[in-house]
């Protein structure tokens, strides 16, 4: 798949239905992300033994495509390209006939409506809002670091204010980003979404009164423009029933954002601004005064809720503590659990010494690991094992307790920016104390991850055939069974 892109996009293609099948296309760091008019077409098992695929995630009407870092970029312009060129082909009909071919229809249909539940639909429309806003996130948060130790070491004083303005100028902002990404997502029109998020951030609400108090601008941050943007897109929709086609292009708009506006700053602003004032407060006493216990919990259970979709839920959160104290203290803790992943993967290499495919695979995926990218090690290795999947939550555990005790002896660690973690995560760190400091703290913590997940899955985990014995279960020369494993999640830093 790395050298032919092409022939690769053509291949998932022809096994999603074909081009005409694609109603959308989509990447993250490591997932191609398919939209499709009738999800049945999909042949998944062919999908997932295509060489170079990791695994398959079904979505419902979303399919996600792991190829891993690299690889899914050059994939999804190639698909991108297919899918442009062939705008009038048909989609390929699935394999068999008659009866057969109904059952697995009707299967596959059971599938998606289980999988295609309230929570994880609006999770997943969440970090839809947020994921787009991950690179900005990222660059502005290096380059805040960066001028934090020019700062602090009197260097370059001439170029610090300059640095100071390009990376806080996003965040000053990011309101109206997370307004029009919302519109967009929940189907009204993003420049109306913005246009009312941008009242969260306006300086001139300092002189507006709300519950007897002046609001401040900011007030609410990225919750209250989220709120603001979505109740914009239910009035849009509201007013295109009913205004009639001659006066829509005059009244939506102003009736969208005359209510919207007006419920932001009368409502919204104040319920979100407590709300993310919340979120502070408990991450700090949280920390505070369960530091070790949280990060243990925290940093073992955020595999299991990344395979069950359910840790979009704290993109927000992260966001939010970004906006409000300049880093978040929950990303380092739930990093732990790719050092887990990269100690059990290590331990499943030294285990299998005569199992050359898979060593590969875990050669390959290592670096990736090591820079936070897990997805490659989950799929190819961990997850279809098994037992190491349980023992890097474990190694995950370990390491989230160790950064979460000096989080109660008054150290905090955090990140300036999602998406990163692993090594790649040291650019963006920050804390309340000196940058080593905090750099060491988060070191010893991946380390002890390490160490824990490879002692855990060494100890625990044995092939259960021979490593030269035939397959059991699916794949040759791994010595391993093999069982295809449905996952509702997405990576870390997606």
């Amino acid at each position: 798949m790395r050298n032919d892109p092409v022939s690769a996009a053509a291949a998932v293609l022809i096994r999603v239905g074909g081009p005409a099948n694609v109603t959308s296309v989509a990447h993250c760091m490591t997932r191609l992300r398919l939209g499709l008019a009738d999800p049945s077409a999909v042949d998944e098992e062919a999908l997932r033994s295509l060489p170079g695929v990791l695994g398959v995630v079904d979505g419902g009407d979303v399919w996600q495509i792991v190829l891993g870092p690299g690889v899914v970029e050059a994939v999804t312009a190639a698909v991108e390209d297919l899918v442009a060129r062939a705008p009038g082909s048909t989609a390929a009909e699935p394999s068999g006939a008659g009866d057969l071919a109904a059952e697995g229809a009707r299967i596959k249909e059971g599938l998606r409506r289980r999988n295609a539940t309230p929570l994880k639909n609006g999770l997943r429309r969440v970090a839809g809002v947020f994921v787009p806003l991950i690179p900005a996130l990222i660059g502005c948060g290096i380059l805040a670091g960066l001028n934090g130790l020019l700062t602090n070491a009197h260097l370059l004083p001439w170029l610090t204010p300059a640095l100071s303005a390009v990376a806080s100028a996003f965040m000053a902002l990011i309101a109206v980003f997370v307004g029009i990404n919302t519109a967009k997502e929940f189907g009204g029109t993003p420049v109306l979404g913005g246009a009312v998020a941008a009242v969260v951030v306006y300086p001139g609400v300092a002189k507006v009164t709300a519950f007897g108090v002046h609001l401040s601008p900011g007030q609410g941050g990225v919750l209250g423009a989220l709120l603001a943007a979505l109740l914009a897109t239910r009035v849009e929709k509201w007013c295109r029933g009913r205004v009639p086609g001659a006066l829509d292009v005059l009244l939506t708009p102003t009736v969208t954002v005359l209510v919207s506006g007006l419920v932001t700053l009368y409502g919204l602003m104040y319920a979100a601004g407590a709300v993310a004032s919340a979120v502070g407060t408990a991450a700090d006493r949280l920390l505070a005064t369960a530091g070790a216990l949280a990060g243990l919990v925290l940093g073992g259970l955020f595999l299991p809720l990344v395979m069950l979709g359910l840790h979009q839920a704290l993109i927000p959160i992260h966001t939010t503590l970004i906006e409000q104290q300049g880093y978040t203290v929950l990303l380092p803790l739930l990093a732990m659990a790719g050092a887990g992943q990269v100690g059990a993967a290590l331990a499943v290499y030294v285990r299998l010494r005569h199992d050359v495919s898979l060593r590969t695979t875990i050669r390959s995926a290592l670096p990736a690991g090591l820079l936070g990218v897990g997805e490659p090690l989950i799929y190819g290795v961990s997850l279809p094992l098994g037992r190491p999947f349980l023992t890097a939550c474990a190694g995950g555990a370990a390491g989230g307790g160790f950064v979460g005790f000096f989080a109660m002896s008054g150290t905090k660690v955090g990140a300036t920016a999602i998406g990163p973690s692993g090594w790649a995560l040291f650019p963006l760190l920050a804390g309340n104390r000196s940058p080593a400091m905090t750099a060491a703290v988060y070191a010893g913590g991946l380390l002890t991850g390490y160490l824990v997940g490879f002692l855990a899955t060494w100890a625990t985990f044995r092939p259960p055939v021979a490593e030269s014995g035939e397959k059991a279960g699916g794949r040759a020369g791994r010595g391993v069974v093999t069982a295809p494993v449905h996952h509702g999640g997405e990576e870390a830093t997606d």
